[in-house]
């Protein structure tokens, strides 16, 4: 695996290889967020807000909708710095799973895998097939899938 020296910042089709792997920093899941994630995508399901009823159920305690970690997987990779300069536009979400549930006071943290690299069928940009691998603080996978990223080469000269 090539070693690069340049910033994040200055990353581009070229730098990225098969095989890479991208580890994030963590990532607290806290009560407000569910709230904030309930309030905002209009999804006040009582598996999520309600901590009397999910008392009763199946996890004891409310769990963060789906979407909520899969929001923070992709924020996460975001804060790694290395996809900001040369995104160009999100290919799709494809296989997304939900292993675990995430629940308030979990730490979770991505890891970014680079599964392929190939130029558009133009050669004028690059695809970057990556696979997600979200974590809480036990090593436990709470979720998984492949998130496709069209990015820029590198520009001439």
């Amino acid at each position: 695996m090539t070693q690069h020296t340049r910033s994040p910042a200055e990353w581009f089709f070229e730098d990225f290889e098969e095989g890479q792997v991208f580890r994030t920093q963590g990532r607290t899941i806290t009560d407000a967020d569910l709230v904030t994630f309930a309030g905002w995508s209009w999804d006040t399901n009582p598996v999520h807000t309600d901590a009397e009823h999910s008392a009763s159920g199946r996890y004891g305690e409310p769990i963060a909708h789906g979407a909520l970690g899969l929001s923070v997987a992709l924020g996460l990779a975001s804060r790694l710095g290395i996809f900001e300069s040369c995104s160009i536009a999100l290919l799709g979400i494809d296989g997304w799973r939900f292993e675990h549930p995430i629940v308030a006071g979990d730490t979770v943290h991505c890891a970014v895998r680079i599964t392929s690299v190939r130029a558009t069928s133009s050669g004028e940009a690059g695809i970057l097939d990556r696979e997600f691998v979200l974590t809480n603080q036990h090593g436990t996978v709470v979720q998984r899938g492949n998130i496709g990223l069209m990015v820029a080469r590198h520009p001439a000269g």
